[in-house]
């Protein structure tokens, strides 16, 4: 890793502050904390003596020195390696853009903890930087909209920046069509309802999103149809089968809505109940994006396709069938299309 000095001088406005606030002033460094971890790391001197607190106080005239190490550039355009290892399943492309069912356990793009092992670093390796859409950033190539890491499913990219936006402006105008199947806990007794609210991150844990009604709150629109319901057990309030449909795409928006009608997803490690989902051998939300339909935004064509369960969502059905109380009409439609033959 390279490094790089910042020798600092210093004057009047200086004199007297800490050595932590007085190096997040220059523009050449970075913000007070990080100024600090430098402190400590022994990265920074004082007329060449090691500093050895960043609380300690400069004095008009002094001499700072400052190491920042500096990352080596990457050797990748956009800075994201390519990553051929990982699985596409494509179901659909064209020159502008394809369709395709992401596995559970796959993240979209880069963030912490997840660098050149996503969805984007895939799409890259594929079809490389300049066949892909980059209006979401050089980071997020091709990404359209995203399914949480453990949200398996059909999913949208775009090939360039004029699909990408078109795409983007579906969505917008609630004419993508985007279809969930979940199982939540307890007896949903409407076979159909929506779920209307305002969702923002919760003020308690920034890891979560919640219902609210605060001025920053983004409106959330969730519909659903009842497919299956299950008998309780032993040690569960029984269980309900529900396609959701999204009208807008807000963070974790149905496991937020489930969340808020009472009913839990199933495996949720967020916003559920964890012994529910470990009876269930489930180790992950019970959520898949099974239906995606939309005129194309270039061609004008229709664009359908379906996604049956993967093999752990299908098995805890499996394992519920002995605990069905009958499917609704709409059940009786769309379970045996999402349920793999062979399961």
């Amino acid at each position: 890793m390279a490094e790089r000095i910042v020798d600092l001088l210093v004057d009047p406005a200086g004199d007297g502050m800490r050595l932590d606030a007085f190096l997040a002033t220059s523009a050449e460094l970075p913000s007070r904390s990080a100024c600090a971890r430098l402190v400590e790391s022994g990265a920074v001197t004082i007329n060449s003596t090691l500093a050895t607190s960043k609380s300690e106080r400069v004095a008009l005239g002094d001499r700072i020195r400052a190491t920042v190490d500096e990352p080596e550039p990457s050797p990748y355009p956009g800075g994201l390696a390519p990553n051929p290892y990982i699985d596409l399943d494509i179901r659909y492309e064209d020159e502008h853009l394809i369709v395709l069912s992401k596995q559970a356990g796959l993240v979209c793009h880069p963030s912490p903890g997840h660098v050149d092992d996503t969805l984007a670093n895939a799409l890259v390796a594929r079809y490389g930087y300049g066949n892909l859409g980059l209006l979401q950033g050089e980071d997020r190539p091709g990404i359209v909209h995203r399914l949480d890491g453990d949200t398996s499913g059909l999913m949208v990219a775009a090939k360039s920046d004029e699909a990408q936006r078109a795409l983007q402006d579906l969505i917008r105008l609630r004419t993508l069509d985007r279809r969930y199947v979940t199982l939540v806990q307890g007896y949903v007794a409407a076979d159909e309802g929506t779920v209307t609210t305002g969702i923002a991150r919760s003020p308690r844990d920034r890891l979560r999103m919640a219902v609210s009604d605060a001025p920053g709150a983004r409106e959330a629109i969730t519909t659903f149809r009842t497919l299956e319901r299950f008998e309780a057990g032993p040690r569960d309030e029984g269980y309900s089968l529900l396609e959701c449909h999204l009208w807008t795409g807000r963070t974790h928006q149905i496991r937020v809505h489930m969340r808020h009608t009472g009913h839990h997803l199933v495996g949720d490690p967020l916003y559920g109940r964890g012994d529910l989902a470990r009876n269930l051998r489930l180790t992950r939300q019970f959520l898949h994006s099974w239906h995606i339909r939309f005129d194309h935004p270039i061609t004008g064509e229709l664009v359908e396709f379906s996604s049956a369960l993967p093999e752990d969502l299908a098995a805890v059905l499996k394992s519920l069938e002995g605990r069905s109380m009958g499917r609704t009409a709409v059940g009786q439609e769309i379970v045996p299309q999402i349920v793999p033959q062979d399961s």
